[in-house]
Parts: structure tokens; C-alpha cells; sequence
């Protein structure tokens, strides 16, 4: 790890830490951004800068940084852009890669976690294909939105960290064209995905994909298998173990925010657990398991109800990367631990965000049950139904009311509680931020949304630990 960098813009506790430049010669392409014909501050989320000392950038240093991407002190010279295959809608696809974005620095925070930034929209790189390399301001709109939204809901997700919008016009099939543009930066816990590991093993390159397992147990470390696990002691086996605990930690959070990614491919799927890269995503208007993101999902592949599903789906094939490594048996008795993983993570989580103190898994499971069963058939919004409840409250008859009854609740003395309604998150909110910002460049909307999205997270109190982390995540 280098030593803090003193610089005039920088804090004291800025570190930079290019890890991946022990693997960058086969795990990506140096790349240059665009040169855009404005850069243009539109967000820039201090609070996350805070956690990694550059929150003291002058909007001047934080143009240059990330809207033309002058390297950081002490960190990677150039961008790189990073190779990877990937199942999308399970067709496999080996001609992705960084096609928008690249990874821009690394560095530590100050509980000592190594964190990329990354980017989207930040020009054409090798893996562009057809693509301009360009993201859309309305594209980056929401996904502040997501992100901001699913903190506050205790999901591990990527922060957006910046929005800059360059001058350039874009015309796009699902907006009405031109559209204005704009560079994304996101603060994630690595961009290493399950589609890293599956190019290594369509090449059969068992000496980098040993390399890879190795960086990612000594950069994002877990906690060690169960003791009977089988073949625990070897590195491929122990993170197959710390990915499962991950993903399905990841998809209860989902659940429980009531949210739906859109496009749970391999090549979007974090091996720290840490959700990023928001596309077509939705808020459930009502409790729907059918309900889907994506105009272009027919299927269904990733609704509401399938997220779980596919996300296991995705572990498996992060086992069948893997046996390049290890044999199948303790590969597979790592995948089978997803399930029970999955329901405790939405127990733990549920209780979490209902505000009570959580009983035991049987007694736990039974009150979502409950919960889920009195949305469905009420039809009810779910961010609206964990409101009323909140504590046990607003429940005094019928079989949830009898269950809450036994549930002491968490302390809920925050305002928020007695709002006159709570914070959500559906399409027509967020067309109306948009439409703001489109037809009279009216950027308040968009500032009071996302400080009455940290308000309502401040409400929630600390988030539940994200699971397969060695140290709180």
C-alpha cells in the first residue's frame, strides 16, 4: 500500500493503492478518454469523497480528474479497460468487455478497503464494438437515483461518486434523440466480475485465473468455508464460498428493497457481492414477483420473483470457471449453501428494514411470510407497507399483527417515522426529475430527492453487514 499522497487538493487521508497493476498486462487494455467539448459539474457526491479523502478536490481539480481523467497522485498512470466474457440473458457472449468505461484509480478507505474508481461513458475502448463509448445525462440521472435509493435501503451498491456532463449530443433507440451526454465515475468495491473468471477459462489460462483467485482473497478477504467443508484450505474452493454468502446476501437485499436490477448477466455481478451498473432498473409499484425491469426482458429471465434464481444461476457458473482450479464436488457443495444463505440474509434483513429485533430464523421466515402474502393480496407498494409497519405498528389485527406483537421493536424515534409518507422511488418520480432537468435544466429536484433519500436512510440506522466479509463491508 503507498503511503498517503500530500498534494494541495487532496486530504491527508487520501491513499492511493494501484493494485491491479499486478495484473493489468492480461486483465485489460490502456485506454484514453475522450476529449469531451465541456466538462461541466453536475453532481459530485462529497460524502463518499469524504470516505476516501477527496472531498477537499476544488471543482476545478474535480473536472480535471474525472471529466478528463488526469491520473491521481500515486495511482494508475492510464486508464485501463478491462476484459471480461459473460452470460447475458444466458446466451454466452465473449466480445465484451469495458466497451464505455474504464477503471480510472484504486484506492483505500479508512477502514484500509481497496475501492475503484470506475467510469461509464468515458469513450470508445477496444471493446466498444458498434458502441460510442458514450453514456446519456438522463442514463446517469439514474443511476444517482438507484444508487442513492438502494444505500438508504441497506443494499451494498456502488456509489455514483460524479456526474459531469460533456457538450455532446447523442442519439439513442429508447430516449427521444439528441439527447444530452454525460461521464459517470462510480465509487465500487472492485469491478473483478463472474465474466473476468469465464474469459480466463474460454482462453484456459489456469496460471492467471490462479493469479486472479489469489489478488481477490487478499484484496476483498472472507471469511474461511464452514470447518466441514470440503477441500476448504484451497484458494479457489474458499472464494467460491465467500462469493455465494455474497450473491445471496446480494439478492435478499434486492428483495427487501423491493427492487429489480434489470440485467443480472455474469458480467455485471461484482465477486465482492457489491451491486453496480444500473440500466433498466424499477421499484415495485406493488408486490409482484412477475414484475420486470427491462422493455427487452419477454421471458421474464430477471423479474422480481427470478432474481434469486439468477443469481445462483450465475454462482454456478462462476463453479464451472472455477474447475479450471478445483474439482466439482467442493465447488458444488459451496453453490449448495445458497439457498439456506438466502433465506437467513432476507430474514435478517426484512426484520432490518420492518424496525424490529429479529427472533430466530423459523419465527423470522414465518413474518415474512406473512408480509409478503398481505402485499400480494392487497396489491400493496412495499416501500408503503414497511412505512406503516414500521416497528410493529399499524398491524393490530389479523395473523401479522398477532406475529409483531412478539417483536420488540428498534428504536424509531427519527422524524422521518412520522412523515405523512415515505420516501419510493417508481417511474413517475423519476420521470419528473428528469423532465426537470431536460425541458429547464432544473437541477433542485435532484438535489432535494437525494437528500430526502440520505434523511430516510439516516432514519434506518446502520445497514446490516454485508455477508462473506472478513471485516464489515
Amino acid at each position: 500500500m503507498s503511503d498517503a499522497v500530500q498534494h494541495p487538493d487532496l486530504s491527508g487521508t487520501y491513499r492511493g493503492d494501484p493494485a491491479i497493476l499486478d495484473l493489468a498486462d492480461w486483465l485489460g487494455s490502456a485506454v484514453e478518454p475522450a476529449a469531451f467539448p465541456q466538462t461541466r459539474i453536475r453532481f459530485r457526491n462529497d460524502r463518499a469523497a469524504a470516505s476516501v479523502g477527496l472531498d477537499g478536490l476544488g471543482d476545478e481539480a474535480w473536472a480535471a480528474h474525472f471529466g478528463r481523467f488526469a491520473p491521481l497522485p500515486g495511482n494508475l498512470p492510464q486508464p485501463l479497460a478491462l476484459k471480461y466474457h459473460g452470460h447475458q440473458f444466458r446466451v454466452y457472449n465473449p466480445e465484451i468487455g469495458d466497451g464505455r468505461g474504464f477503471l480510472f484509480a484504486q484506492l483505500r478507505d479508512a477502514r484500509g478497503r481497496l475501492l475503484d474508481l470506475g467510469t461509464k461513458g468515458s469513450g470508445e475502448t477496444p471493446y466498444s464494438r458498434a458502441g460510442d463509448g458514450r453514456l446519456t445525462l438522463k442514463g446517469a440521472v439514474r443511476e444517482i437515483l438507484a444508487t442513492e435509493m438502494l444505500e438508504a435501503l441497506g443494499v451494498n451498491t456502488s456509489k455514483t461518486f460524479s456526474v459531469i456532463e460533456t457538450g455532446e449530443k447523442l442519439w439513442r433507440n429508447d430516449e427521444p434523440s439528441p439527447t444530452r451526454s454525460a461521464v459517470l465515475v462510480r465509487l465500487s468495491h472492485s469491478h473483478i466480475r463472474i465474466g473476468t473468471f469465464q474469459r480466463l477459462l474460454a482462453l484456459e489460462d489456469a496460471d492467471e485465473m490462479a493469479q486472479l483467485v489469489d489478488y481477490c482473497l487478499a484484496r476483498f478477504p472472507g471469511l474461511p468455508p464452514p470447518a466441514d467443508a470440503p477441500a476448504r484450505d484451497e484458494p479457489a474452493v474458499r472464494l467460491m464460498h465467500q462469493v455465494v454468502e455474497r450473491m445471496a446476501d446480494l439478492a435478499a437485499s434486492y428483495m427487501v428493497a423491493g427492487f429489480v436490477h434489470g440485467v443480472l448477466n455474469t458480467d455485471n455481478m461484482n465477486v465482492t457481492g457489491e451491486s453496480f451498473d444500473y440500466g433498466p432498473w424499477r421499484w415495485l409499484p406493488e408486490w409482484d414477483p412477475g414484475f420486470t425491469a427491462a422493455y427487452f426482458d419477454h421471458a421474464g429471465l430477471y423479474a422480481f420473483g427470478r432474481q434469486p434464481e439468477a443469481l445462483h444461476w450465475n454462482c454456478g457458473q462462476f463453479a464451472v470457471a472455477l474447475r479450471l482450479l478445483a474439482d466439482s464436488a467442493p465447488l458444488i457443495a459451496a453453490l449448495e449453501r445458497f439457498g439456506p444463505l438466502y433465506m437467513q440474509a432476507v430474514a435478517r434483513r426484512w426484520c432490518w428494514r420492518l424496525g424490529v429485533e429479529p427472533r430466530g430464523d423459523e419465527e423470522d421466515t414465518r413474518l415474512v411470510s406473512l408480509c409478503e402474502a398481505l402485499m400480494r393480496e392487497g396489491s400493496m407498494q412495499p416501500d408503503a407497507f414497511f412505512f406503516r409497519h414500521r416497528g410493529g405498528r399499524g398491524a393490530a389485527e389479523g395473523a401479522l399483527g398477532e406475529a409483531l406483537a412478539d417483536y420488540p421493536p428498534l428504536p424509531s424515534t427519527h422524524e422521518y417515522w412520522s412523515d405523512a409518507a415515505p420516501q419510493s422511488m417508481l417511474t413517475n418520480e423519476v420521470e419528473a426529475i428528469w423532465a426537470a432537468i431536460d425541458e429547464r435544466d432544473d437541477w433542485a429536484p435532484l438535489h432535494a430527492k437525494v437528500a430526502a433519500l440520505r434523511r430516510m436512510g439516516e432514519a434506518h440506522g446502520s445497514a446490516p453487514v454485508p455477508a462473506g466479509h472478513a471485516t464489515p463491508a
